[in-house]
């Protein structure tokens, strides 16, 4: 009996692995082995990536928000707490975005907790 190969099936694991290290350097972009090894390592620090983006945006947002309350001479955990006494439930991505583009309405909700 001829010996049985799946030739197609392996030719296209290789191919999509090759092709997701397109535009890698050196061996990287053409060698199978070594391919593969730095795919799946790309793979989880894509992973790790989106769960430090989220951490990464929260930060700036509150930085933001702190630099706004500041100017108008609260900080930012005074600032929070006083939202929430009062009800107001805007999230830190809508507070940041108010207070780099419209600071006046910022400092109008900013008097308003006050």
């Amino acid at each position: 009996m001829p010996r049985s190969v799946n030739a197609v099936a392996s030719r296209a694991r290789r191919k999509r692995i090759l092709e997701q290290a397109k535009g890698y350097y050196g061996k990287r972009k053409n060698v199978y082995t070594v391919a593969k090894n730095i795919v799946e390592k790309g793979m989880t620090y894509s992973y790790v990536g989106r769960k430090l983006k989220k951490r990464e945006y929260r930060q700036l947002w509150i930085a933001r928000i702190n630099a706004g309350v500041r100017a108008e001479g609260i900080t930012y955990s005074q600032f929070i707490h006083k939202l929430s006494v009062k009800g107001i439930t805007l999230d830190r991505k809508v507070l940041a975005d108010l207070a780099m583009n419209n600071p006046e309405s910022f400092k109008a909700l900013v008097d308003s907790v006050k």
